[in-house]
């Protein structure tokens, strides 16, 4: 791990900062692999309620580093950045997104493999693929349809222009947006209140939720399923015994 990605565990939460601040924290092929890495070890760890991704100094990302990316003599799906994209939206464990200032290019669509998104209220949005000649990436041209509809889509990806906070939230790409100063403390308050959840069942719900459309009989089944089992679990068992003696609301 290098110190452009710093990783810190406490309380149940993986806290992972990208750490570029000169360069609004811009990713290069090392910094995808030390985040795939992160993942992977918060993924692994059965203690750990949810993961934090956050910038330093006032920004998430502000994208690719273009000069690093460009760099690059061969680029396929084995490359660092579709590594890390794959290993993103194959987590079990709760994600949230904590974003101050840019969020650019694979800084937003990050965002849609996120479970839970606080913006500040001077934070910025934007797909410029399309100013690239490029095109969406980290399968937003199928989960930005389906989160805020085709034509919104078509905005975001074909116009490619910035998005304030304001909007994200409208567009429903973002759970909540808090003042500049409150970030920080509002992003700790919401990975506590996930920590203070029993584990397995974070991870259980999380891969429900990430499961493909089905038909809703079948649904009920493969819930049926986990549920009974997750009854029978010594988590479930503590936790409604203290809900029953008011220990939880």
């Amino acid at each position: 791990m290098t110190d452009l990605i710093q990783v810190e565990q406490r309380d149940g939460i993986v806290w992972v900062t990208i750490n570029r601040p000169e360069k609004k924290n811009a990713l290069t092929q090392q910094m995808y692999t030390d985040l795939t890495q992160a993942l992977e070890h918060a993924e692994r760890d059965s203690s750990v309620a949810a993961v934090v991704l956050q910038g330093a100094d006032e920004n998430f990302t502000a994208g690719n580093d273009l000069h690093d990316f460009l760099a690059m003599e061969e680029l396929d799906e084995s490359a660092p950045p579709f590594e890390f994209l794959f290993t993103l939206s194959r987590l079990t464990v709760p994600v949230i997104a904590s974003v101050d200032g840019v969020a650019i290019g694979i800084g937003t669509t990050i965002l849609l493999h996120c479970d839970l998104v606080l913006v500040s209220e001077r934070a910025k949005l934007a797909l410029p693929f399309i100013h690239l000649g490029l095109v969406p990436e980290a399968a937003s041209s199928q989960l930005l349809p389906l989160l805020c509809g085709h034509l919104r889509a078509s905005e975001l990806l074909l116009l490619g222009d910035t998005i304030d906070a304001t909007k994200a939230l409208n567009y429903g790409l973002v759970n909540q947006v808090v003042a500049h100063d409150a970030l920080a403390e509002q992003t700790a308050a919401l990975a506590a209140a996930l920590a203070a959840k029993p584990v397995v069942g974070l991870r259980a719900t999380k891969r429900l939720l990430k499961q493909p459309t089905e038909a809703v009989a079948d649904r009920i089944s493969r819930e049926a399923a986990i549920f009974i089992k997750a009854l029978k679990s010594d988590a479930a068992r503590e936790a409604i015994a203290e809900t029953l003696h008011g220990k939880r609301r």
